[in-house]
C-alpha cells in the first residue's frame, strides 16, 4: 500500500466513523442507523456517480467525427495507461475546465468544457489536463471522491436531524431516555465541519497524486503546470454555475470566480483544491519522477 492509498483509507475511515458517531448521539439505534445510512449512501454513489456528474455538468457526448483531436489524445493516453477508452463528453461552459467520472476504468467518462478547448487548443497543455483526468480514473479517485461526498452528505443529513430534534423537543436534558439537546446542537454544528475538513484533505491528496501520475504519463510536468495556471486565471474571471459538492471533481475549482464564491460562501471552503501555485511548483520540481 503506497502512501497516498494509506492516507485515503485513513480519511475515508474517519468520515465513515464520523457518520456512525453522529448517529450514536441518538442512542444505540442511532449508531446503527448512521452505519446503514453510510453503507446506503456509498452503494448508491458507487453505481450512480458517473450519470449524476454528467447530468449535473450538462455534458453531452461527442463523436470522433466531431472532435477527432479529442479522441486521438484520450485514446493515446488511455493506451499508455493500460486502460479502456472512456466515454467522451463536452459541456457548454465558457470557463476552461475538465473532469473525469465513473466508478472504475471500465465505466469511466471524461468531460471538457467548451472554454478549455477554445482557450488551450489541442496542444500539450490540454494533453497534460487529459492525462491528469485519465490518472484520476486509473487511481479510482472518482469512486473515492464519490464515496466521501456521499458519506459527508449522510453526516449532514444526520446533523440536520439533530438540529431539528434539539429545537423541537427531541431531547429532554437530564432525562436519560432522550439525547441531550446541547449535544444535539453541537453535533449539528460541528459534524458537517469535521466531515468537510476530512473531505478537503482527501481531495488535496487525490489532486496531487493525479498531477504526478498525469505528468508521468506524458513524460513532462511543465505542460500541466502551465495549464493549471492558465485555467485558474480564466476561472477567476469567468463564472461557472456548479454545485459545491460537484466542484471537487474539476481539475481547478470552478467556484474561484469572486461573484460565484460569494454565493456559495461557507460551503466552498470544503471543495477547495490544493493551491495551484503549489501544484505547479511540484510539477516543475520533478516530483512526478519519484
Amino acid at each position: 500500500m503506497n502512501k497516498n492509498t494509506f492516507k485515503t483509507s485513513v480519511l475515508l475511515a474517519g468520515i465513515g466513523g464520523l457518520l456512525v458517531a453522529v448517529g450514536s448521539i441518538f442512542g444505540r439505534g442511532g449508531a446503527v442507523i448512521g452505519l446503514v445510512l453510510g453503507v446506503g449512501f456509498v452503494g448508491w454513489s458507487y453505481w450512480n456517480s458517473d450519470r449524476l456528474a454528467i447530468k449535473a455538468a450538462r455534458a453531452v457526448p461527442v463523436s470522433e467525427a466531431e472532435v477527432p483531436q479529442y479522441y486521438a489524445m484520450v485514446r493515446d493516453l488511455s493506451a499508455r495507461a493500460g486502460m479502456p477508452m472512456p466515454k467522451l463528453y463536452m459541456t457548454p461552459d465558457p470557463q476552461p475546465n475538465a473532469f473525469a467520472t465513473g466508478r472504475n476504468p471500465d465505466h469511466a467518462a471524461v468531460a471538457v468544457t467548451q472554454g478549455i478547448v477554445e482557450r488551450l487548443g489541442w496542444g500539450d497543455e490540454l494533453r497534460g489536463v487529459l492525462a491528469h483526468e485519465i490518472s484520476h480514473v486509473g487511481n479510482r479517485d472518482i469512486l473515492i471522491g464519490s464515496v466521501a461526498a456521499a458519506v459527508a452528505t449522510g453526516i449532514s443529513f444526520m446533523a440536520n436531524m439533530a438540529m431539528w430534534g434539539a429545537m423541537f423537543g427531541g431531547g429532554r436534558g437530564g432525562d436519560d431516555d432522550g439525547p441531550n439537546p446541547i449535544a444535539l446542537l453541537l453535533t449539528a454544528l460541528l459534524a458537517p465541519m469535521a466531515a468537510g475538513l476530512l473531505q478537503m484533505a482527501l481531495s488535496r491528496s487525490r489532486e496531487f497524486e493525479a498531477d504526478r501520475s498525469g505528468a508521468r504519463l506524458v513524460g513532462d510536468g511543465e505542460p500541466l503546470a502551465r495549464a493549471l495556471e492558465s485555467i485558474e486565471a480564466y476561472a477567476k474571471r469567468i463564472p461557472m454555475d456548479v454545485k459545491p459538492a460537484q466542484a471537487q471533481a474539476y481539475i481547478i475549482n470552478p467556484l474561484t470566480n469572486e461573484a460565484v464564491a460569494k454565493r456559495v460562501q461557507f460551503a466552498n471552503m470544503f471543495t477547495t483544491h490544493p493551491p495551484t501555485a503549489e501544484r505547479a511548483a511540484r510539477l516543475r520540481a520533478g516530483e512526478w519522477r519519484t
